[in-house]
Parts: C-alpha cells; structure tokens; sequence
C-alpha cells in the first residue's frame, strides 16, 4: 500500500510520460485526449470523435508547430510526449465523470494551454523560408517560450502513414533543430569569450588592438571576414565588427582554466533546463590544447558545439540582468471546460552573471545593432541589440552557418530571439534578416 501511494504521488506522472512505457496509453481507454492551445486558446492539437466512437488526432496548422507540439502516433514526441499525463487525465466535474463511468462513456481529458504565440510563431516559420535551421523566441523577463520553429518540418497529421519516408528523411525532418540542433557557435560565441576577458581583466575598457585583417601566431592564420582591415579598436569596437583577429589575441592571453569555467557558468558542458529534450552544447578547450586551438574557439569555431535553444537561455540571462528564469512551455492545466487546474508561474533559474556583466555585455550588443553587423536593424521602431555569427563546417568556406541571437527594446527588454540558418551563407546578415521580419511581425 505504502509503494503504491508512492507511486501515485512521486512516480506516475514520469513512468507514464516516458516513451518507453508501452502502455502509457491504458488511460486513453477511458478518456479523450485533451487538446493543446496557444496562448489565446487556439487549437494546435485536438482528438476528433466519429459518430462511431473513432478517434483521430488533428493539428489544424499542420507542419508550422510540428516539432514543438510533436505528434501522437508512432509513438510521441514534443508537448504530445511531455504532457501525455495531463492530456489523459481528466479533471471534468465529478459528477459528470461518475454518469460517464455508469455509462461506459469516455471522460474528455484536460487541455494545456501553451505559452506559444501563433503570429511569432507563423512569422518565423515564414522568415525561415525554404532554410534548413531554427528560430526560438522568448520572454526574458519570464522564461516563456512565444515560438520554436525547425526547418525542414513535417505534416503531424500523416506521420504514420509518412513514417518510413521520415525516417529515411536525408534532410532529418524528424529532428528539432532548435533543442537538438547542434552546431558552432560562430561569432556568437564571442559573447563568451567577452565575458571571460571582462571577468579577467579589471581595465578592460582600456583594451586596444590594431586590426590588419588578420592575425599570424605560431603559424596558424587567422582572417577577419573578407580580410577587412577595422583599425584601431577597443573591446566594444572589436566586438561591433566580430573582428577575429582581435578575438583570437584575446584567446591567446586568457586562463583556459577559468575561460572553462566561465563557459560552464553559461551552461556549456551542463544540463540545460529544458521542457523538451534537448542536445547538450560542448565547451572542449583544456589548457593542454595548442595556440591554434586556442584561437579558433575565441572567435566560435574550433570543437565548440551549441543549439540554438541554449543560445537563447544565454540571451535571455543577458537581458534579464544575468538572471534566467526557468524556460516553460505550458502556461497552464485547465480541464475541458475551460477551468484552472494548475497554473504555472515564472521562476528563477540561475543567476549565470552578475548585472554589472550583463550590461556591459548589453551595451556592446547594442553596438553590434548602432554601428557593426546588424546595423540592418538600427532606426527600427524598437531598439534592439544582439550578435551576429557564421559558422564554417567544411573547408569549403562557401559553407558556413548564419547565425543571429538578440532581443528587443533594450532598456526594457521584451523579444529574445536565436537564430540559426545551415548553409545559408557566408555572413550572419541572413540571420538578422530573419531576426527582423519576425520582430517587425511583433511590433
């Protein structure tokens, strides 16, 4: 007796989300599947019943929130595998549920009503375009998630009849680039490698460095995009341009030991908070790693690898003054009806800086919008500021990923957003073109 109100209480909800429990779906024998809402309470999952008691899963918008919400045939994934409990669990009035039990009849199950907004999630779902790569969009100042987009996408609505196809799929349709995504980081990373100068170097506004478009150190080459020339700079300037070369010195004279560290503190080489599952990002460098090495992971190549979703969390702390909070995805339990069963509530995750770090780092991001590489966005309606990123993978230089992380309305920060685009291009100005037309969608 005392194992099974021990399992009831602590156990059940995990044992019977996991997707290696195959017969999770006992309960679907007694209830309809409850549906999943957006923000506003529009459909984005619902079971239809036939006149003869024939249940079909529907997603009325079809590929755009595939990924996110998933699918519940051949198994689950997305919000349909994370809150299998809550969807076959039904809390209908009471004495509705004792005539339906008299009856034979089926129970209606509960519904999650997302943190997903519809129009962010449509806008960036179209600035994808034809791109293989992700876009997430969140609150700082909450945790919320508003949209999670992964291209190439899939119909939820044909997976089974789709399923050989997809599991065939070159293009890995199946995968959420956004959470499993793995990739170099890219310039993007040198909001890490900023940090760690910053935290070791008290002067570090006295910085300065004169660019010659590219830096040569015991035999390893390193060139600033297109081996433009930027000058003389100081670590603002150098961060605005993405200059590599003065990134790479930078790399050169820093503690690996504590640049670990302070990789570890941005969640590098740790569990992400995550409510969907997720590829953890590597921070590699050792102090035993050569002067090459050193360099190409200042700059955001060498081993490093990260998914957009961990970019985002690291954005996000940035704007909330170096505190995340908890990234969510389900705002609230209401039974079909439409009343609260639980209601969840922004909470506070980790402090990841201090708010004297974040600001700097805010204000140099700002200078990447005022006066450096995603000056596209400068004299908007909204203030912005973020960091742009490319990101080669092969020899092939034409073969580069675009990346774009940032949020809007600086001083009072709403918009965190993560882009990344594979293949797209040499340069991260196609990620900040995506960045852009979801933020003019919002505003």
């Amino acid at each position: 007796m005392g194992h099974i109100v021990y399992f009831n209480v602590v156990q059940a909800k995990t044992i019977i989300n996991s997707p290696y429990n195959l017969r999770q779906d006992i309960f679907a024998d007694r209830v309809v599947r409850g549906k999943i809402l957006d923000k506003d309470g529009e459909v984005l999952a619902e079971t239809k019943v036939a006149e003869d008691g024939a249940e079909e899963r529907s997603y009325p918008h079809e590929n755009l929130f595939a990924h996110v919400v998933g699918y519940s045939a051949k198994g689950k994934a997305g919000l349909e595998s994370v809150e299998n409990f809550n969807l076959l669990t039904s809390n209908a009035f009471i004495v509705e549920k004792v005539i339906n039990e008299f009856r034979g009849e089926k129970n209606i199950g509960d519904n999650v009503v997302t943190t997903l907004d519809t129009e962010i999630q449509q806008a960036a779902f179209d600035a994808l375009g034809d791109n293989k790569g992700a876009v997430v969009v969140m609150e700082a100042s909450t945790g919320k998630i508003l949209a999670m987009v992964s291209k190439p996408a899939y119909n939820p609505n044909s997976v089974a009849e789709d399923w050989a196809a997809l599991n065939e799929d070159e293009d890995s349709s199946l995968l959420n680039r956004a959470t499993q995504g793995k990739y170099a980081p890219g310039s993007t990373f040198k909001i890490v490698t900023a940090l760690e100068y910053i935290r070791e170097n008290s002067d570090y506004d006295v910085y300065a460095y004169d660019c010659a478009g590219e830096i040569e150190y015991e035999g390893t080459v390193i060139h600033c995009f297109d081996s433009k020339v930027h000058g003389n700079e100081d670590l603002k300037t150098a961060f605005a341009n993405s200059c590599n070369a003065s990134f790479s010195e930078i790399g050169l004279g820093l503690d690996i030991s504590k640049y670990q560290s302070t990789a570890k503190d941005l969640l590098f080489n740790s569990e992400l908070p995550s409510p969907l599952m997720y590829s953890g990002s590597k921070f590699v460098l050792t102090p035993k790693d050569n002067s090459a090495e050193v360099m190409m992971t200042a700059m955001g190549q060498g081993k490093t690898q990260v998914s957009p979703y961990h970019m985002a969390l690291v954005t996000s702390a940035i704007a909330n003054g170096g505190k995340l909070m908890k990234p969510y995805l389900v705002d609230r339990i209401t039974n079909y009806s439409g009343t609260t069963v639980k209601k969840n509530m922004p909470e506070e995750y980790a402090q990841l800086m201090t708010s004297r770090e974040a600001a700097q780092l805010t204000e140099y991001m700002t200078a990447v919008v005022e006066s450096g590489t995603a000056a596209t966005l400068r004299g908007q309606s909204y203030t912005a500021a973020g960091k742009t990123g490319t990101a080669e993978y092969s020899m092939d230089k034409e073969k580069a990923h675009s990346w774009f992380v940032g949020f809007t309305n600086v001083d009072n920060p709403e918009l965190v957003i993560s882009v990344v685009l594979e293949g797209a291009h040499t340069t991260g100005d196609i990620a900040v073109g995506v960045a852009k037309k979801v933020f003019n969608s919002y505003y």
